[in-house]
């Protein structure tokens, strides 16, 4: 019987699993560059595929002039901008800590406001500007992985159909049954995880461009400052519509009383109903489309072990686990 079990397939699939898991965990101080490079290589191979589709161009042409294009704009973007930016969000950090330490005439803010002093909540923002620090710090580090990444992704690219020939050699080796494995994984893995990457970056911007002209026309100030803040809230499924929600009632109620922070309410409604009901269906399969219950214990139990990278990765890398022990909604509705 142990033999039977140690020679099946499922058992070997399994092992293979935790031998490829133990290896990420072994180079988890290289996680950041690892993801990164497979996110900017799927996403510029989507976009490298859909010109190709239109401009009968040389694929190395396209992938040079596509990435030549997206780090020229991020470039003249942090040049142009990026001061200014930093500036709105400064204002806009000012203008919470002083709605936070103002005394207000509504009897509800201030029951609010008091039940937030006495759950200490000094102790949390001064965590929260020292994690901020540290990341500034780090800068150097990250911009360094971020440019190999980009560099690994663009090689990548440019050798794609010689490594996929060169890859595909060890089918036929001694290491054949492995290969057969690891390719099954793979699979999967470009099949759910990258592809809810990417519909979360698409959802991102789309979430990130509504709710920002919305808040132009409620005359918001800082328009710079929040979307960037509502597009990295954007990435996070779900929690990042409520986590945004926050700032942005706190700043409604500040320059328009209680009507702004309803229609504020309105605006992001409705566009979370435009992502819920046109953007999921299209962009996502039907097992990207879990209860709330899960996607919150997901994301929980992702920024403890993983920190940032366990929210915005937390449910494709659950998605994928569903893909890969065949988890499908068969009822019919």
């Amino acid at each position: 019987m142990i033999n039977k079990v140690i020679q099946s397939s499922s058992f070997k699939r399994i092992s293979i699993f935790l031998f490829v898991a133990l290896i990420l965990y072994a180079v988890r101080s290289m996680i950041n560059l690892i993801l990164l490079t497979f996110i900017f290589a799927f996403l510029m191979d989507r976009l490298v595929q859909f010109f190709e589709n239109k401009i009968p161009l040389n694929r190395k042409l396209l992938v040079v002039i596509s990435y030549s294009s997206i780090v020229g704009l991020l470039s003249y973007a942090l040049v142009m901008y990026l001061p200014m930016i930093a500036g709105e969000i400064t204002t806009l950090i000012k203008q919470l800590t002083t709605f936070y330490t103002a005394k207000h005439d509504n009897v509800v803010l201030n029951y609010i406001v008091g039940r937030i002093e006495e759950i200490n909540i000094t102790s949390y923002l001064e965590q929260g500007v020292t994690y901020l620090l540290k990341s500034f710090s780090d800068i150097s580090k990250v911009g360094l992985q971020i440019l190999l990444a980009l560099l690994l992704s663009l090689f990548f690219l440019l050798e794609k159909p010689r490594l996929v020939e060169f890859t595909r050699k060890f089918k036929h080796s001694k290491v054949a049954s492995i290969y057969a494995e690891i390719e099954f994984f793979a699979q999967k893995f470009v099949r759910t995880f990258g592809k809810v990457i990417e519909a979360q970056l698409i959802i991102a911007i789309v979430n990130c461009i509504l709710t920002t002209i919305s808040l132009w026309i409620l005359d918001f100030p800082q328009l710079g400052g929040l979307s960037i803040m509502i597009f990295i809230l954007g990435l996070i499924p779900v929690a990042g519509v409520i986590i945004s929600l926050i700032p942005l009632t706190i700043i409604a109620y500040s320059i328009g009383g209680i009507m702004t922070v309803l229609y504020v309410g309105i605006a992001i409604a409705i566009i979370h109903g435009i992502e819920a009901y046109i953007l999921n269906p299209n962009l996502m399969s039907s097992k990207t489309n879990l209860p709330v219950f899960y996607t919150f214990i997901v994301l929980i139990f992702g920024e403890h072990f993983f920190g940032v990278w366990g929210l915005i990765i937390g449910i494709p890398v659950f998605v994928f686990l569903l893909d890969v022990l065949e988890v499908t909604d068969n009822e019919k509705s």
